[in-house]
């Protein structure tokens, strides 16, 4: 008869440490997002249009 008791907590175990596994790199990366420099982040101006160009449409 299979021993369901030690399959239980050899899965139960695998999940544990999976869930600390990401966890941890979820931490590592929200780490570097925080340490990162900030984006360079610039407004771009939008071009009116001329009066040369609404004769083209």
């Amino acid at each position: 008869m299979p021993d369901y008791k030690n399959m239980y907590e050899t899965l139960f175990g695998a999940a544990t440490q999976a869930i600390l596994v990401l966890q941890q790199a979820q931490q590592q990366t929200e780490d570097m997002y925080i340490s990162a420099a900030p984006p360079d982040i610039k407004e771009l101006k939008s071009k009116k249009k001329s009066d040369d160009d609404a004769g083209d449409e």
